[in-house]
């Protein structure tokens, strides 16, 4: 798990997220994935479609998603091969809300040099509002904290449900 690569890939949304785009890619990997979906889960992302170095078609203008009639040779996308996995993307929809874009700030917890494990009980204060392990609680309303677990990448509030601790990744409001 490389987090020089996730801190990229936080500051890259928080600045797509400043600059208005609509849309915007990142490079393709499984971490990636995991908490890109993650996001789109707790409601920060609009769509999260893995394609090529060339942005999807659209299909309406609402919508980036393909309909059930098209597959990936009509819309001009290769099979992954060997040859060309180095140049996957990971097309994101970026939230807008009143004009101010849903995802404001997205931050690392844990660094590269300094990886925050934390367990259950840890978890749960920081989701009361308290600090556990060096990291500040949830204060503001919508704000959430992604953890890597042994079952993927949970929002903290998941964790305390599941009862399961893992290593902070990064907050994000």
């Amino acid at each position: 798990m490389s987090l020089v690569h996730l801190s990229h890939l936080c500051s890259h949304l928080q600045n797509a997220s400043k600059a208005r785009l609509g849309l915007t890619s990142v490079p393709s990997s499984n971490l990636h994935l995991r908490l890109l979906l993650a996001l789109q889960a707790s409601g920060f992302l609009s769509t999260v479609i893995r394609g090529g170095p060339s942005p999807p078609r659209l299909i309406s203008p609402t919508s980036l998603e393909p309909d059930e009639s098209t597959t990936e040779t009509h819309q001009g996308l290769e099979p992954v091969t060997q040859v060309n996995v180095a140049s996957r993307r990971l097309w994101l929809g970026l939230k807008y809300w009143n004009n101010e874009p849903v995802l404001s700030r997205m931050t690392m917890v844990s660094k590269p040099t300094k990886r925050i494990h934390i367990d259950c009980e840890g978890l749960g204060r920081i989701m009361r509002g308290k600090e556990a392990n060096y990291v500040k609680g949830l204060t503001t309303p919508g704000e959430c904290l992604f953890v890597s677990t042994d079952r993927g990448i949970l929002e903290v509030r998941e964790c305390v449900e599941r009862k399961v601790g893992g290593m902070a990744l990064c907050r994000v409001l």
